[in-house]
């Protein structure tokens, strides 16, 4: 079982490397368009509003209540059986997302007003900052539609990955990061203003994601008419299952638009150096975290379906497990490296160094629940693959009142630093919950040789930290030396530090099975 899902764990996590790779190589180009002014907070913002949405009605709360029960019906259906309830999930989600795109782009300056209610207030009363509010408005209508393309998208995904098809939905993304890349590099010059080019770029680059993934339907035998099919057992078994998902799946990006709507209150460039820090935090989330919940989410399906709990609790446990293993590390390299990646990263055109410097203040403390962020992806399979999704919105509604709370006491002292702080106290909350109640279900359980596991874990993690800081340039000598060296110099520390983390594992005897 470990072996297999390690496999799956791999190719998901390899294609999601490449996303990654192509996702910084587009903020890098975004960097150097629009550093962390007034016009790259306006697009960050316009760009996340869609993305929270996608994370409700696709690839969140849509997937976690989708995927089980076409579990269900793939180990206990026929093919018929399935493809029909495929059509009528595609025909009613497809034609509620299609209401709320229509209503998003239509009322895209309620949408703004709403989310960027500092500017807005800003604009009526004629206040310098006022034309943000207004190019929110105006990026909202060309980005909004993206919501209606990833969906479709994301239902593809949530299919394939259910045949053990992970690569396709895991490989996707890089079309997105392709067509605003391309965007920004030819489109943008011919206008005054290039945030403009990237919002189409983000339109385009849903449009060429949806299409890419419709031929692996079609040989797979799935690609099917939509139809409405709101009373059908299937659809209502799964919008049952998700109502409730749509909030507990989705805390953290609600919490990141709180963050956005108390920051558009602070000082010009906060929503960018929150951007530019939760990019880098997406990095090791996506490669590790949501890729190996990918993975466990339909394995632990299964043994539901199967009723197989022991199985089930190892499943389980080996996505915690792997999840220490990988997160750990990569939430300390991300502390003891947050200015010099960001340097070597954007650190060029309209991004200054002064914005490197404030946006790794708020990666530390972004980077301080990395491991909190991945736990809670994949704990939360614990309770979406037993079609239990009414616990995790509890949890997540108290995890959100408490980042609430802190964002409240911290924005003042710290200002948007302290809503990443709020952000990533909010996720240890959650995580822990999540944990609690997994284990008093009986579900969670403490093999032999848990603790000594991460014991082991911490003491390679710390001679890797210690390696590193031995190595550490000043400060001063990233501001002075050229690009190459930068990038020589942290590639260089990366690599000390995973050898120095790897040879510290094997000579620890850290069981990878």
């Amino acid at each position: 079982m470990s072996r297999q899902l390690a496999k799956s764990g791999i190719i998901v996590s390899f294609m999601t490397l490449i996303s990654r790779v192509l996702g910084l190589v587009r903020d890098v180009v975004i960097a150097n368009l629009m550093g962390a002014g007034a016009a790259a907070d306006v697009f960050f913002f316009a760009n996340k509003i869609p993305n929270f949405l996608r994370r409700l009605f696709a690839e969140g709360a849509f997937a976690q209540a989708f995927v089980p029960v076409l579990t269900e019906y793939k180990q206990g259906k026929t093919l018929d059986e399935q493809r029909l309830l495929i059509a009528r999930v595609a025909g009613t989600l497809g034609t509620l997302v299609t209401l709320v795109t229509l209503v998003g782009v239509v009322a895209s300056p309620v949408v703004a007003a709403l989310f960027g209610t500092g500017w807005f207030l800003d604009w009526y009363h004629d206040g310098p900052q006022g034309h943000k509010f207004v190019l929110a408005a105006d990026l909202l209508r060309i980005t909004f539609p993206y919501l209606w393309f990833i969906t479709f998208t994301a239902l593809a995904g949530a299919i394939l990955n259910t045949l053990g098809r992970f690569a396709v939905a895991a490989f996707t993304p890089v079309f997105l990061n392709v067509a605003i890349i391309g965007f920004a590099i030819w489109l943008a010059p011919q206008l005054e203003q290039p945030e403009y080019a990237l919002a189409w770029g983000v339109f385009a680059g849903g449009a060429i994601q949806f299409l890419f993934q419709l031929p692996f339907l079609k040989r797979a035998g799935l690609l099917v008419r939509p139809r409405w099919g709101w009373s059908d057992p299937g659809v209502t078994k799964i919008r049952t299952l998700m109502i409730p998902a749509l909030f507990g799946v989705s805390v953290s990006q609600i919490n990141l638009l709180l963050d956005t709507l108390i920051a558009s209150f602070l000082m010009t460039g906060s929503i960018s150096w929150l951007y530019y820090s939760d990019r880098l935090l997406e990095f090791p989330l996506g490669l590790f975290g949501i890729a190996i919940a990918t993975v466990i989410l339909p394995a632990l399906s299964s043994r539901h379906v199967d009723q197989s709990p022991a199985e089930f609790s190892k499943t389980l446990d080996w996505g915690i497990r792997t999840v220490v293993l990988l997160g750990l590390p990569a939430m300390a390299g991300l502390l003891v490296l947050a200015e010099p990646m960001l340097m070597v990263l954007f650190m060029r055109g309209e991004f200054s160094p002064e914005d490197a410097r404030l946006a790794s203040y708020s990666l530390y403390a972004y980077g301080s629940g990395l491991l909190s962020f991945m736990l809670v992806k994949v704990l939360a399979t614990g309770f979406y693959s037993r079609q239990d999704t009414t616990r995790p919105v509890r949890y997540g509604i108290i995890a959100m009142v408490i980042n609430m709370v802190f964002n409240i006491i911290l924005a003042i002292p710290f200002g948007y630093v302290g809503l990443a702080i709020a952000t990533s106290l909010s996720a240890a909350v959650n995580a822990g919950l999540l944990g609690y109640n997994l284990w008093r279900d009986g579900v969670l359980k403490r093999y032999p040789g848990t603790f000594t596991y991460i014991g082991k874990v911490i003491l390679a993690v710390i001679a890797m930290v210690v390696v590193v800081c031995l190595l550490l340039p000043a400060r001063g000598w990233w501001l002075a030396a050229v690009f190459v060296e930068r990038v020589w110099q942290l590639a260089a520390l990366i690599g000390a530090g995973a050898l120095t983390y790897l040879l510290s594992v094997l000579v620890l005897r850290v069981k990878f099975r």
